[in-house]
C-alpha cells in the first residue's frame, strides 16, 4: 500500500521586514522574510485579553520570489501556502542549531491581503518586534555569494 503523507501549511500574518533577495548559483531568486501571526484569548481566571505572537521564517523560490521582491513590504498582510522544512547544522562555535522554515515554491501560494508599508492599517493591532536572537544560519543550498539583488540590464 502506498504512503499518503501531506506537509502543507497555511499562514495569514504580517511581514516583519521587506524581503531579502538572494540568488542560487544558477541565478534563481530566493526571497527570505519573517511573518508574524498573533493568537489571542481571554484569560479564564482574570478575564483579561491576552496575545501571543509567533514568528515564521519564510523562504520563497523562483517566480514567486520575484513577485515577493517586487510587491511585498514590511507591514503587508499576506496569505501563504507552503510546506514546513526543518534544517539542522553546526554553527561556527560548534553549537547544534535548528531552523524551522515555511517553504513556498511552485506548489505554494503567496497573496497580499492588505497594504500598510511599515505599519498595519487602522483597526489592526500593532505587530510586536521580532525577538532578538542569533539569526545567523548557514547559506541555503545552492546560494551564491551574491546576496543582493543585481541591477537589471
Amino acid at each position: 500500500m502506498a504512503r499518503r503523507d501531506l506537509n502543507k501549511l497555511c499562514i495569514i500574518g504580517y511581514l516583519g521586514q521587506d524581503p531579502e533577495i538572494r540568488y542560487t548559483a544558477d541565478k534563481q531568486p530566493i526571497a527570505l522574510f519573517s511573518v508574524a501571526t498573533t493568537e489571542s484569548w481571554r484569560n479564564k481566571e482574570t478575564g483579561e485579553h491576552q496575545e501571543r505572537t509567533q514568528w515564521h521564517r519564510v523562504v520563497v523560490y523562483n517566480r514567486l520570489a520575484d513577485v515577493a521582491a517586487q510587491f511585498l513590504k514590511q507591514g503587508n498582510q499576506v496569505y501563504l501556502e507552503g510546506r514546513l522544512k526543518t534544517r539542522r547544522w553546526t554553527d561556527t562555535l560548534g553549537a547544534e542549531r535548528l531552523a524551522v522554515e515555511v517553504i513556498v515554491d511552485m506548489n505554494g501560494t503567496l497573496q497580499i491581503l492588505g497594504h500598510g508599508p511599515g505599519a498595519p492599517t487602522s483597526g489592526q493591532t500593532e505587530i510586536p518586534p521580532e525577538p532578538e536572537t542569533d539569526t545567523r544560519q548557514p547559506e541555503l543550498p545552492g546560494l551564491s555569494e551574491n546576496n543582493h539583488k543585481e541591477a537589471a540590464d
